[in-house]
């Protein structure tokens, strides 16, 4: 799509009351645009106010001459703007109806609805950003914790992307000099030579693949790690919810099968985004209800990152916990035996618990629960702390390009140790190139830029 001449506007706040709401526009338009739309309390015109200026005034329908809403207008222009082009925001009364109509009138006098993300596509595509920091900018929006922001904000920084340039310019290096050897077959690489260029790209190699690694965990940051709760019946799993949650999220009784579905709510522990799964106890049952819960309960269970298996400690052991420990006994977990307020029945001899770490709680008092949560965090992120002093890679598309850059790499390593043609080795450089180019957006495609910015609101 060609951007030359082409505004783009979008409400940039959330749609709901509030005390501020934000049109924005961004294009080479947006300045006399504003100037059709808004009429500033002192004699003045948007298309000639200074770069970061902001003009107090009303918005006016051109078509009518009704005054809109009382409104800021900000001015912001290229290239010092988030989009590199001349944009203009206007900030008047939050809520639906006043941003909707300023909208409304702004498309109709010249600009298009923004598609998602295009506000911050256009960032990239002007050189603003690399692709790395354009999906930061979206983790950074949707970080539930300060940790994750501190993540998304390092990303958004450069951090990843300046250590992967410097990873391409010695690979280019590399690849260059082998090619020379190519464009001049007559000369033939010289085995110290050919040595030293092992050496670098197994070190290359061995970067990547710790980046790559540092996904597994960093990963949970982005993406929040997730958590189910299952057992069987009135085993005190939705007071155990309502107890992280320090509130009255999920209904309990005394009655057996009361949560009939799975209840999802996110929790922070030492920065870790944690997403709860609270589901229906599993059992046998003919009610085709409960037995719509239980499945779903089965499949929060497959799914999860982390299980708490939860037994009850006043009474004795029965088929249907060891189904359910049956169940979990290859996934990441940890037994929560609870009741520890009233006196101990169960019987945990014969290995029932595969092996798997067991607390006592009391989800009703509390008792046990803060050493729950540092077992859900000890259990997933140990070494956490020691290896966020790194730069690390929360995004699975650049985890698995760092693979891809890792096993070129490689393959490349091994055609010179097995005086294989140069022509094969270049292969595989160019290869290891474009995977890490398709990372910070060196190499790319529209589909790739569709995919990655569809998933950001419009007006960001």
């Amino acid at each position: 799509m060609n951007y030359a001449d082409d505004t783009i506007a979008a409400i940039s706040t959330p749609v709901g009351h509030g005390g501020i709401g934000i049109v924005r526009m961004s294009g080479q338009g947006s300045l006399p645009l504003a100037d059709k739309v808004f009429k500033p309390s002192k004699k003045a015109n948007v298309a000639e106010a200074k770069a970061f200026s902001i003009m107090h005034g009303h918005i006016v329908d051109p078509g009518s001459g009704e005054e809109i809403d009382e409104a800021l207008v900000s001015v912001m222009r290229a290239p010092n703007s988030y989009t590199r082009e001349n944009v203009v925001e206007i900030n008047c009364h939050g809520g639906m109806v006043a941003v909707r109509r300023i909208l409304g009138i702004v498309l109709e006098h010249g600009a298009r609805l923004a598609e998602p993300g295009e506000f911050t596509k256009r960032a990239f595509l002007n050189g603003r950003i690399n692709l790395t920091q354009a999906e930061a900018v979206m983790d950074l929006i949707s970080a539930r914790t300060d940790e994750s922001m501190k993540v998304a904000a390092d990303q958004l920084r450069g951090c990843l992307s300046e250590r992967l340039a410097a990873l391409r310019d010695a690979l280019l290096e590399i690849c260059a000099h082998a090619e020379a050897y190519i464009d001049f077959p007559e000369e033939e690489i010289e085995a110290g030579t050919s040595e030293e260029m092992v050496g670098r790209l197994a070190k290359i190699a061995e970067e990547t693949g710790r980046l790559a690694r540092t996904f597994d965990e960093a990963r949970f940051f982005r993406e929040g790690l997730s958590v189910a709760i299952v057992g069987r019946p009135n085993v005190g799993k939705s007071s155990l919810l309502n107890n992280l949650l320090q509130r009255e999220r999920a209904i309990v009784t005394a009655i057996p099968g009361t949560t009939r579905d799975t209840i999802e709510e996110y929790l922070n522990i030492n920065g870790l985004p944690v997403r709860i799964v609270d589901t229906a106890g599993i059992r046998s049952s003919n009610q085709a209800v409960e037995r719509e819960g239980i499945k779903r309960s089965i499949e929060a269970l497959e799914e999860a990152d982390f299980v708490i298996g939860m037994l009850d400690g006043s009474e004795a052991m029965k088929d249907e916990d060891r189904d359910i420990l049956e169940r979990i006994k290859e996934k990441n977990a940890v037994i929560a035996i609870n009741k520890s307020d009233l006196p101990g029945v169960i019987n945990l001899d014969g290995g029932v618990l595969h092996d798997k770490k067991h607390i006592f709680i009391s989800a009703k008092k509390g008792e046990g629960v803060e050493e729950l949560k540092s077992l859900i965090f000890q259990s997933n992120l140990g070494n956490w702390k020691e290896d966020r002093e790194g730069i690390i890679v929360t995004n699975v598309r650049h985890k698995l390009a760092l693979d891809r850059v890792s096993a070129a790499l490689l393959r490349a390593v091994e055609t010179l140790r097995t005086d294989q043609p140069l022509e094969i080795f270049a292969i595989e450089m160019r290869d290891a190139l474009d995977g890490v180019g398709e990372i910070t957006g060196d190499v790319t495609t529209e589909e790739l830029l569709n995919k990655i910015f569809s998933d950001f609101c419009i007006g960001k």
